[in-house]
């Protein structure tokens, strides 16, 4: 069984900082790329930034410049640090893994159960 576990989310005023933390946990061969999506009330679940296991990342042009994501690879955990929040990066925001299980063939997509970052005005 793997387990995604996130912490990190709150309530923030604009231009604040906030770090979200995801760890993998579980029987776990090996993880390919790991990252964090968000879902506004209303609005579909939207890519913010991802990372490989070789460090490569990507961001969603609104975050670029204010959110860096990083990765503790021993850990299995994947970190996104939030700076300059704006009231508009309010959301839940869903961890996401894509790894192979031990003994398994293949890799699957896993998610966390998500974390409430919330921007007031």
């Amino acid at each position: 069984q793997v387990q995604l576990a996130e912490s990190g989310g709150g309530l923030v005023q604009a231009g604040g900082s906030l770090r979200l933390s995801c760890a993998a946990s579980g029987s776990i061969f090996s993880i390919r790329a790991m990252g964090w999506y968000r879902q506004a009330p209303g609005k579909q679940r939207e890519l913010v930034a991802t990372i490989t296991s070789g460090g490569s990342t990507n961001y969603a042009d609104s975050v670029k410049g204010r959110f860096t994501i990083s990765r503790d690879n021993a850990n299995n955990t994947v970190y996104l640090q939030m700076n300059s929040l704006k009231p508009e990066d309010t959301a839940v925001y869903y961890c996401n893994s894509h790894l192979q299980p031990t003994r398994a063939v293949y890799t699957y997509s896993y998610w966390g159960q998500g974390t409430q970052v919330t921007v007031s005005s």
